[in-house]
């Protein structure tokens, strides 16, 4: 059986479709819906709406870029606020075969999207170049491929960060390629994750970003949301300095209290053996190299267990 022919349409509840990996044992989206998915949690904390009406150009950087929902939700924003406004995306895939099945399968016609043609360009030529739009695909190992991206001076307003879940795709959210990716981020961008594991969190905080929480989109847990500090000082994390002085970009309002603060429960979390990171020195490793790199570092932890956490917190169970 090739690559295409595992890659079957599944519905999920807001009538948008998905697929289903096997080697990860996991779908691509929520089944709660993939096409909401896209637009509430990341791009619309990206604030790419807004970024659209005072700039006159936006760089995205999609990390997974799948079946092309999180750029095409990107596109169809910016362009319905400002359809002046000069795009540049790089897209960050290991399987081609994702984002031309999602083509080949006609998934977005019921988004009644008028943007296809670009999103087909894409999967099959890997670029696109209009007169409002510089697109690319970057196929291969994110751990090597966003290397190009911080090569090619690549600057992003807005970075999805969409693996896989950390215990099944742990290579693509460790301390070492988180830190590459802030290094590809925009003094005032923003990245986007649908994640709140405690280990993401601790690598977003060490890299220098500030974080806070994204609303619960069809389950409880709330994603992350990350951005340098945006009263120009330099971020710190357990008594270090890291980070860069922060400059706001004269094109748009900065809204003083974003991140929005972490809740209780969020902040005593950060503080057991579930926040310990995910490490990959050399950007090599193995899933099962990381992982078990980890599990040891929390069983030698004096960190408070995760489970005391739980229990403190019971009513606000995020899954973990």
């Amino acid at each position: 059986m090739s690559d295409i022919d595992n890659f079957t349409p599944e519905l999920t509840a807001d009538g948008s479709f998905t697929f289903f990996s096997q080697e990860f044992g996991e779908a691509f989206h929520s089944h709660y819906g993939a096409r909401q998915e896209s637009f509430l949690k990341f791009v619309e904390p990206t604030q790419l709406a807004l970024k659209a009406k005072y700039q006159p150009m936006l760089r995205l950087l999609d990390v997974c870029y799948g079946l092309g929902y999180n750029t095409a939700a990107a596109l169809q924003t910016i362009w319905s606020v400002n359809p002046n406004c000069y795009i540049e995306v790089v897209g960050l895939e290991i399987n081609t075969a994702v984002p031309q099945r999602a083509i080949a399968h006609h998934l977005f016609q019921n988004w009644n999207y008028e943007y296809t043609n670009i999103l087909s360009y894409l999967a099959y030529e890997q670029k696109v170049q209009t007169s409002r739009l510089q697109a690319r695909l970057l196929i291969g190992d994110a751990r090597t491929t966003v290397q190009q991206v911080y090569g090619l001076g690549f600057q992003a307003d807005a970075i999805f960060l969409d693996p896989f879940s950390p215990p099944q795709c742990p290579q693509l959210w460790t301390i070492e390629f988180i830190q590459q990716l802030t290094l590809c981020l925009q003094n005032d961008g923003i990245l986007a994750t649908y994640s709140c594991a405690a280990a993401v969190r601790t690598a977003l905080l060490t890299a220098g970003l500030q974080i806070g929480s994204t609303p619960p989109v069809g389950r409880r847990s709330p994603g992350t949301v990350a951005a340098y500090n945006l009263n120009g000082e330099v971020g710190s994390w357990g008594g270090r300095e890291l980070g860069r002085t922060i400059t706001p970009s004269p094109h748009h309002p900065i809204t003083p209290s974003f991140p929005p603060p972490l809740s209780q429960s969020e902040k005593e979390h950060l503080l057991t053996r579930a926040a310990i990171p995910y490490r990959d020195p050399q950007l090599t490793d193995s899933a099962e190299v990381i992982l078990r790199r980890r599990q040891q570092e929390q069983q030698a932890s004096s960190l408070e267990p995760t489970s005391h956490w739980r229990k403190r917190w019971q009513s606000n169970n995020f899954g973990f």
